[in-house]
C-alpha cells in the first residue's frame, strides 16, 4: 500500500513534539512526512530563551525529540506555507511552489503581540533602532549583541519572557525598568499578593518595575531614546524590549478558508472543520480555549498521534488542567487551577513569610485542590501539583500539603517532569547509572526538555541522591 503524505506546518515545539509522538508509534510506516518551518533553525524551546540571551549558543535550546532517526522525514526550514488550497489538497509555499498533501497539521504557534504605541515606527514603516519583539531566537540573538553595561532598558510585559529577559538585560549590567499593565505581575498565574511578592523579589534583585502603566509615546527620531508612560513620566532608554503577549498565528487558516475565532477551532480529535485538516498548538482553539503553555500542547500532540498514526484511533483530547512550576528571574514560582474562591464553601489556606518574601496559597473545595500558588519556597509544590492533577482527596490539615514530604512519602514513585511524563524512579536510576548533571540527566531522561520548570527538582533530587551515596 502506498503511503500517504502528511504535513506538519510549523517547526516549533508543538510541531517537533508532533512528530516526535508519531515517530515513536512508528507512523512511517503508514505515512511519508514532511515537516514545514518558517524559521530556518531546527526547532527550539522558546521557554528557555533566556539562556540565549545570557550568552549560550542557540543549540543550547534546541529541541532535542527522544527519537534520534528522522531519515523518514523530510523538513523544508527557512520556507513559509502561505496558503492550502483544501481542494486540491496543496500547499502553496513562500517560494511559488506548489506542493501536494493527504493529511496537514497545522502548528503556528503564536506571534509577539506589538500594542500601538505612538513613535513606534520609522518613517518606513519598521520598527526603530533599539526595539525589539521578544519571541523567536533571532529576537534573543539581536537583543544580546545590542545590550551594554550602563544602558537604560525597558522591558514592556511583567509575564514569564519578560521577567527573565529582564534579568538577563539586569546582570549585564543594564538600568532596567518593567513596565506591566496590570496591576501585579504574572496576573494570570498569581493573585495582587502573590504578584507583589514576586515584585519585591525581582526589585530585591536590582530592577525596577512599574505595574498598572503602559507605555504611550516613543521619543527619537530613527532610534529609541526614551519613553513616556501613560501617566506622564518619561525613562530614558536606548532598547525598548517588547513582551506583552502573544497572538495565535491563524492568518493561514484565515487565507485558506478554515474556521476560525481567537485561534483555529478544533474538536476533541484536534481535527477542523475541513477534512484532512488539523491544528495543534498555541493556534488552536478547542472548547472556546486557547493554551499557551508547554503541559496541554504536548498533551494534544499525544492525542492527535494517537489518532493519525492508528495506535489508538480512539484517543480523544478533553482539555487540560493547567498548572506550571517555573523558576522566573531566579525566583521559584508555581501556580494551578484558580486564582481565587468562587464558592463560599471553598477553602483558603495562606502563608505569608513577610521577611523572607514568601508566599503559599490553597484553594480547597470538597478536600479536594482546585488552585494554588507558591512564590519563593516551592515546598510543597510538587506535592500539590499531583493532588491538583490527579484530583487526590487532601490530608484533613491542609498545612501537611505545604510541609517537606516525610522520608516515606519521597520514595513514592511519581512524575517529576509532568511535560515528558519522567517519573522520579526513572531519574534516579538515570543518577545511579552515571549522570551527574542536570544536563546528563535531562539527555539521558527527557527531563526538563519541556517547559524547563522541574529543573530545579532534578537538581535537588541530583544533590539527595549523591549526598545519600556519600554518606553510606
Amino acid at each position: 500500500m502506498a503511503k500517504r503524505k502528511l504535513v506538519i506546518i510549523g517547526n516549533g515545539m508543538a510541531g517537533a513534539k508532533l512528530l516526535e509522538d508519531l515517530l515513536l508509534r512508528h507512523a512511517t510506516r503508514r505515512y511519508s512526512i514532511e515537516v514545514y518551518g518558517e524559521e530556518s533553525v531546527p526547532a527550539y524551546n522558546r521557554v528557555l530563551l533566556g539562556r540565549v540571551l545570557a550568552g549560550e549558543d542557540g543549540d543550547a535550546i534546541r529541541f532535542e525529540p527522544s527519537v534520534q532517526d528522522v531519515s523518514d522525514v523530510q523538513f523544508h526550514r527557512g520556507l513559509r506555507v502561505d496558503q492550502i488550497d483544501t481542494m486540491a489538497r496543496q500547499l502553496h509555499t513562500s517560494d511559488g511552489q506548489k506542493h501536494p498533501y493527504d493529511l496537514a497539521v497545522i502548528s503556528t504557534g503564536s506571534r509577539a503581540f506589538i500594542p500601538r504605541m505612538e513613535g513606534l515606527m520609522t518613517s518606513e514603516g519598521s520598527l526603530k533602532v533599539g526595539v525589539y519583539a521578544y519571541r523567536t531566537l533571532d529576537d534573543a540573538m539581536s537583543i544580546r549583541s545590542a545590550a551594554r553595561a550602563g544602558g537604560n532598558a525597558i522591558v514592556l510585559g511583567g509575564g514569564l519572557l519578560g521577567l527573565e529577559g529582564a534579568k538577563v538585560l539586569a546582570d549585564s549590567g543594564m538600568h532596567v525598568t518593567v513596565v506591566h499593565l496590570a496591576g501585579h505581575l504574572m496576573e494570570r498565574q498569581l493573585d495582587p499578593q502573590a504578584g507583589e511578592t514576586l515584585k519585591q523579589r525581582i526589585m530585591d534583585m536590582g530592577l525596577f518595575v512599574r505595574c498598572g502603566r503602559t507605555i504611550s509615546r516613543i521619543h527619537g527620531d530613527s532610534s529609541i531614546q526614551g519613553v513616556t508612560l501613560d501617566d506622564g513620566t518619561f525613562l530614558p532608554a536606548e532598547m525598548l524590549v517588547i513582551a506583552c503577549g502573544i497572538r495565535p498565528r491563524i492568518d493561514l487558516a484565515q487565507q485558506s478558508g478554515i474556521p476560525v475565532n481567537r485561534g483555529i477551532i478544533v474538536n476533541d480529535t484536534l481535527a477542523t472543520a475541513i477534512p484532512g485538516i488539523y491544528a495543534i498548538g498555541e493556534c488552536a482553539e478547542h472548547a472556546g480555549q486557547v493554551y499557551g503553555m508547554v503541559q496541554p500542547i504536548f498533551e494534544q500532540c499525544s492525542v492527535l498521534a494517537d489518532i493519525l498514526s492508528g495506535e489508538k484511533p480512539t484517543s480523544r483530547y478533553r482539555g487540560s488542567r493547567l498548572y506550571a512550576r517555573l523558576k522566573i528571574a531566579g525566583v521559584e514560582v508555581a501556580s494551578m487551577g484558580v486564582l481565587e474562591p468562587e464558592l463560599p464553601d471553598d477553602e483558603v489556606i495562606q502563608i505569608t513569610e513577610n521577611r523572607k518574601k514568601h508566599y503559599r496559597k490553597l484553594i480547597v473545595r470538597h478536600d479536594r485542590l482546585i488552585g494554588a500558588m507558591f512564590v519563593g519556597d516551592p515546598t510543597g509544590a510538587a506535592a500539590a501539583i499531583q493532588a491538583f492533577d490527579r484530583g487526590e482527596p487532601l490530608p484533613t490539615n491542609r498545612l501537611e500539603l505545604l510541609c517537606e514530604p516525610s522520608s516515606s512519602t519521597r520514595k513514592t514513585d511519581r512524575d517529576v517532569c509532568n511535560c515528558k511524563q519522567v517519573r522520579l524512579s526513572v531519574i534516579r536510576q538515570a543518577i545511579q547509572n552515571g549522570c551527574d548533571s542536570v544536563e546528563s540527566i535531562a539527555a539521558c531522561t527527557g527531563a526538563g526538555t519541556g517547559c524547563g520548570s522541574c529543573r530545579s527538582e532534578i537538581s535537588r533530587i541530583l544533590n539527595d541522591t549523591q549526598l545519600a551515596s556519600v554518606g553510606r
